[in-house]
């Protein structure tokens, strides 16, 4: 009998993002990358732009931009979006901001954007977006101050990270956890089977 033919090399799976979360997430659906390649695009939002599109333009254009840098590859990006109301928040990378983003925070509803883009080596772009409600109880300035100077703020959207103490100020959470983390697992999952990927 003859030998069988190899199994096809599947395609790389690059992971557009340097985030530790997301790659923390990602292991939990029993996925590591190949490759993580960072992208390096302007994320200032467009004129009119609001939260939920910002999100999702975003994600796909980090992917767009890594998938240039590895051909052949399956390529995951995300990108999460605060808004309150129809206002972006920033990412915190200052105290000043940090502060403003939990004064508007407290006592009052956001809304959480989570968006997902896939790319496949044919070029195929997929997309999913998670919304998610959170409530914050009203922030004393005591529980500002200790939150600022535990440093969890810095870099993250709305100036808070949810996985860390600012749990605490969570009164209550409408949607996907993980999506607030930084990658909603659901559309995740969803969006890499439909890609092809095997996952554990």
């Amino acid at each position: 009998m003859g030998e069988s033919a190899p199994a096809p090399e599947r395609p790389a799976l690059v992971l557009a993002s340097a985030s530790p979360r997301r790659r923390e997430l990602l292991a939990r659906l029993g996925v590591t990358p190949d490759r993580v390649l960072a992208t390096d695009i302007d994320e200032s939002p467009l004129k009119g732009e609001l939260p939920r599109g910002h999100a999702v333009r975003l994600a796909a254009e980090k992917a767009r931009a890594a998938a240039t840098q590895a051909p052949g590859a399956i390529v995951l990006a995300g990108d999460t979006v605060v808004g309150a109301g129809r206002r972006i928040l920033p990412k915190a990378e200052d105290e000043a901001t940090a502060r403003d983003c939990l004064a508007l925070l407290s006592g009052r509803r956001h809304r959480v954007y989570s968006a997902i883009a896939v790319i496949t080596p044919d070029g195929t772009l997929r997309e999913a977006l998670s919304e998610t409600v959170v409530r914050f109880k009203r922030l004393t300035p005591d529980e500002i101050d200790g939150y600022i100077a535990g440093g969890e703020w810095h870099g993250k959207a709305g100036g808070y990270a949810i996985q860390g103490s600012a749990e605490g100020f969570c009164a209550w959470l409408a949607g996907s956890h993980s999506g607030v983390v930084g990658l909603p697992l659901y559309e995740t999952r969803r969006l890499l089977l439909a890609a092809g990927v095997k996952l554990a």
